[in-house]
């Protein structure tokens, strides 16, 4: 997948705000000047600063990225422009920094705004002169280098409370780029959730589907994640329910956005569950798979066997597979419980005192018709 292709992947959809930010990155990404990415988390930062370098003359060469914020202060220098041996405790041998991994390509500082005060005069000082100083070494190191930042802070905001210098910000927002929310966005939901479902299709199963009511809920959804929050939400109901046609109604309220738990407990308050037969159940494969592994033995499922049996019989001069009888008599129960409540799958579950989606994934598993 080339970079045209996965900014269009992450970006899926025609509305303005996505066809002119493409277009800003297919302009700026001839360009050797900085480049300063603000937006929310979630939104692509890092994908845009990877386009911007695969678009560009440096596309041969490394991409370094860096996370300014998930690295210890006393540390951070030492990844920055790397250090000499012996130079502090714990530095065994020379270790190069990622300006220097990237010269000639491009370093991506994301979180550019979590860098504490002092190493922001540190890069200040590289981006200026175009050197850096390895810590404990003796002569600096000419570094040609991109700078690509990235931050979710408002930097105007942090430079008035004075966690962030301002000439250092002139340096970095030479060329700036807005990643817009997924909640500005609404036009382009349906498309990337479409996009997604194929993308993560179970091998052999078609992608999943939302049904009218549920795909107007996701598009009206705030999406405080953005796209990332998007990507693993399809992500989990193709795991889940691969193949299927999703009802808000039928998802496990666990299984929902936050946002979206109480609606779908005034839906259900309203209009009662969907009509049966519902089937949101792990694919076949997968449930082979789990019906391999041992399962721990049900105490309710235990007393009704016992009363079932009676007297235990005697054991088989040979043996038995007790799984396998604990399964027949689990079955015949189920298959009783299905006659008598003429296959409603909500009363059988109630008169075998068991989950419905636990009833559901029984049902499957024993290939027995729910109505």
């Amino acid at each position: 997948m080339n970079a045209k292709q996965e900014l269009n992947w992450r970006y899926l959809g025609n509305s303005p705000q996505v066809v002119a930010l493409r277009e800003l990155v297919a302009t700026m990404a001839h360009s050797s000047a900085a480049v300063m990415i603000t937006g929310e988390s979630g939104t692509g930062k890092e994908l845009l600063a990877r386009a911007l370098h695969d678009l560009s003359p440096r596309q041969g060469l490394n991409f370094v990225p860096i996370n300014c914020g998930a690295i210890p202060k006393e540390l951070l220098e030492s990844e920055l422009f790397g250090h000499r041996k012996g130079s502090f405790t714990g530095a065994v041998v020379d270790r190069v920094g990622r300006f220097e991994m990237a010269h000639g390509g491009t370093l991506f500082l994301d979180e550019i705004g979590d860098m504490p005060l002092d190493m922001q005069v540190k890069l200040l000082r590289v981006l200026q002169e175009k050197t850096i100083d390895p810590v404990g070494g003796s002569k600096p190191i000419p570094v040609d280098v991109r700078v690509i930042a990235a931050t979710h802070r408002d930097l105007e905001s942090e430079i008035s409370a004075g966690r962030f210098r301002e000439d250092l910000y002139y340096r970095l927002n030479v060329l700036p780029i807005h990643t817009p929310a997924l909640r500005e966005r609404p036009q382009d939901i349906e498309h990337m959730l479409e996009h997604f479902a194929q993308a993560y299709a179970l091998p052999g199963q078609p992608p999943i589907r939302f049904n009218t009511h549920f795909l107007s809920l996701l598009q009206t959804y705030p999406w405080p994640g953005n796209v990332r929050e998007l990507c693993n939400l399809v992500d989990r109901y193709s795991t889940l329910y691969a193949g299927q046609e999703l009802d808000i109604r039928s998802i496990p309220t666990s299984m929902l956005p936050k946002g979206l738990q109480m609606v779908q407990i005034e839906l259900l308050q309203e209009q009662g569950p969907p009509p049966e037969p519902q089937r949101l159940t792990p694919p076949p494969e997968v449930l082979a798979e789990m019906n391999d592994q041992p399962e721990p033995l049900d105490t309710d499922m235990e007393q009704l066997i016992m009363l079932a049996q009676g007297a235990p019989s005697a054991l088989p001069a040979q043996g038995l597979s007790l799984k396998d009888k604990l399964a027949q008599i689990e079955r015949s129960f189920i298959e009783q419980a299905l006659q008598q409540s003429e296959g409603n799958v909500s009363k059988t579950a109630k008169l075998l005192n068991v989950q419905r989606t636990t009833l559901i994934e029984k049902i499957n598993k024993y290939e027995l018709r729910s109505a």
